[in-house]
This record gives structure tokens, sequence and C-alpha cells, in this order.
């Protein structure tokens, strides 16, 4: 008797267990689940980090604008978009000047800049520089100006100091992104053909519409003007390039004054790194000159087509050596319009000198 009845409690107790189990979620969601709104905890401080990224953001972002310009022959509103390029730019100065890369606006008709705050002006293509990727917008009118970006330096930039970029990626507004100066010293071809040298290189994201946008420093300095990435996809891969504000500062005054740039020049085709490389030629092969140029008229020779013999070889500029055309485009920009440059080549294995003058191929009349 004794022993049915131990049984008996066992199995009730067995199932109480089971039916406790099961019921259990059902319990806690009826006790404990919150039918109000959670009580907010208290925000620790920011850290030091943190509080000077923030600062810097909000004190600079003001002055970064949207640039959205429509291609000549499309309608004012097009399906998906298309015929509407757009990037990023930062206020140059007081008088409405919008800094911006030359690939936003080129091919572009009517231009309109979208502040911070949301107004959409339109604006004027005041000058472009193809050959640096640089640009320069001035505002039609705002009631209020923001305050122009701050400039730095890029002479003294370093490798692993904090870079930020702020601009519009894929359209969105007003985005900050950070990483450091992954290296200097870099060469990027442009569109028209010409190498901007010094180029920034940075690991903070750049997409697609961050075009023309500042790179800062931890101060909130312009150091760059970002213009490209090395991405397979497209997006961002932690390779973005920065034009360096030093070029920045010296091209965008001209475009303001005058609308163009000089490009100082010999007028010669040089032959490619590669090419040069494969020939095992240090400095630079002349391709060939061009017509009426100085070079034809100082009498660089090019490669001799009929018998596919090496012409000149310049592997000097004013006694500084040159290894490649980026080296003696540099030179140039040093020496500037109007004024001679003497050149070190190799021809026939000898070695001379020559004096070429510098002018502006941008403008002479010079032949393809």
């Amino acid at each position: 008797m004794g022993d049915g009845r131990f049984y008996r409690f066992a199995i009730i107790a067995v199932l109480a267990l089971l039916a406790a189990s099961v019921a259990e979620p059902y319990v806690t969601r009826v006790l404990l689940t919150d039918t109000a709104p959670r009580p907010v905890t208290a925000r620790g401080d920011l850290s030091d980090a943190e509080q000077s990224i923030t600062a810097l953001f909000e004190r600079v972002s003001p002055s970064v604008v949207q640039v959205v310009g429509r291609q000549s022959g499309r309608n004012v509103v097009d399906e998906e978009g298309a015929g509407v390029q757009s990037g990023t730019g930062f206020v140059w100065d007081r008088a409405g000047n919008i800094v911006t890369n030359n690939h936003v606006v080129n091919g572009t008709t009517d231009v309109v800049v979208r502040l911070a705050t949301g107004e959409a002006i339109a604006a004027d293509i005041v000058g472009t520089a193809p050959n640096y990727d640089l640009a320069v917008v001035r505002l039609r009118n705002s009631k209020v100006m923001p305050k122009p970006v701050a400039v730095g330096s890029s002479a003294d930039l370093r490798v692993g100091q904090f870079a930020f970029a702020i601009g519009n990626p894929f359209g969105l507004d007003q985005s900050l992104t950070f990483g450091v100066i992954s290296a200097l010293h870099g060469r990027l071809p442009t569109r028209s053909g010409h190498q901007i040298s010094n180029v920034i290189q940075t690991d903070a994201a750049v997409n697609p519409g961050n075009s023309g946008g500042p790179l800062l420093d931890s101060s909130g300095r312009v150091v760059g003007v970002n213009t490209a990435i090395i991405s397979p996809s497209g997006s961002n891969a932690g390779v973005g390039f920065a034009i360096p504000v030093d070029t920045v500062n010296r091209v965008i005054p001209q475009l303001i004054r005058d609308g163009h740039v000089p490009t100082p020049g010999i007028g010669i085709v040089a032959a490619s790194e590669p090419d040069a490389t494969r020939l095992g030629v240090e400095g630079i092969p002349v391709l060939r000159t061009l017509p009426n140029s100085p070079a034809a008229r100082a009498g660089l020779r090019g490669v001799d087509m009929r018998t596919s013999t090496l012409g000149d070889v310049i592997v000097s500029v004013n006694d500084k050596p040159v290894r490649r055309l980026s080296d003696l485009t540099n030179e140039l920009d040093d020496i500037g319009i109007g004024h001679d440059v003497k050149l070190g080549i190799t021809r026939n294995n000898r070695t001379e000198t020559i004096n070429v003058a510098v002018v502006d191929i941008g403008q002479s009349r010079l032949e393809p």
C-alpha cells in the first residue's frame, strides 16, 4: 500500500514538472515582458577620441556640399536619373566658390549645389583643370554662405596619421568615414592623360559620390581632395586617392582668376613606363615630338618607325635625374611657362644637353 502511494506521488510530481517546463515560457512572457518604454540608461562620457571626431564633423560638415550636374542633351527629368552625375564639393571662399572634381561636372550644362541645410542653389562652372581633375563652381546666390573649410598642407603629411573624409557616397548626405594616410607620393593618371604627382592614398572609405569632397587631418584642415578609388566592384576596397592640397592651393586660385590652368610642357609623346622597363631604358624614351612644338624645334628625336630604332631618351632636367614622366612634368611645373629647360638626353649611346622652351601645351597650337 505504501509503495503504491509512493509511485502515485512520483508520477504526479513528474507530470507537474513537465507541465511547469511547458508552461514556463508562457509564464515568463506574461510576467517579464515590458509593455511600457524602457528606461533610458545614462550615457557615459565620450572618449577624447570620440569627442575630437564629433567636433571635427560638426565644425566642417556645414561647409561640405553635394554637387549635381545634368549632361547636355538630357531632359530635366530622366528615367532613373540617366544623364545626371553627382559628387561632393566644399566651400573655398566667401564669394561662393566651391571646389570639386572635374569629372563631377565634365560634360554638364546645368549645375546645382545642395548645402548641408538642404537648400539647393544653381551654380555656374567657373573653371576646370582636367589635368588635375579639379573644378570650381560658383553659387549664383545664397542667403547664408557656410564658412570656408580651413586649408592645411600636404607637404608634412606622414603615413599612419588619421584621415577623415566627408562627402555624399551613393547620394547619401553628410557621411563621415575615417582611417589613416596609407601612402604618399603616389601617381594617378587623369582622364586627360596627365599624371597627378604626390597623390595621397588613404584607407578612409571613399565611394562613388565622395569625389570632390575634402580629405581632412585631425585638425579639420583640408589636406587633399578625394578623387578616385581602386576597386573591381566599384565600391570601397580600402584604396582611395586624394589630390594633395598643395596642388589644389596652387590650381584653384588660377581657375577662379582665369578659368583654366596652364599646362607646362615641351611637346613630346613619351613611351610608357612598362615599355621603358621592357627596353631596359633608364629615363624617358621619346616616342615622337609634336609638330611646331619646342621639342621639335630643339631637334629632339622620336622613335624611327621605319627601322624601329630607339630615339632620344631624356635622362635629366636641369641636371636633376629623371626616371619617369612625372619627374619631368613636376620639374616643368616648377620652372613655369616662358622659361627654358636644360634636358640631358642619350642619343646613339652618347649623352648630350639641349635647351627647350617651356610652353602652355593646353593653349599652344600643337598638332597631335
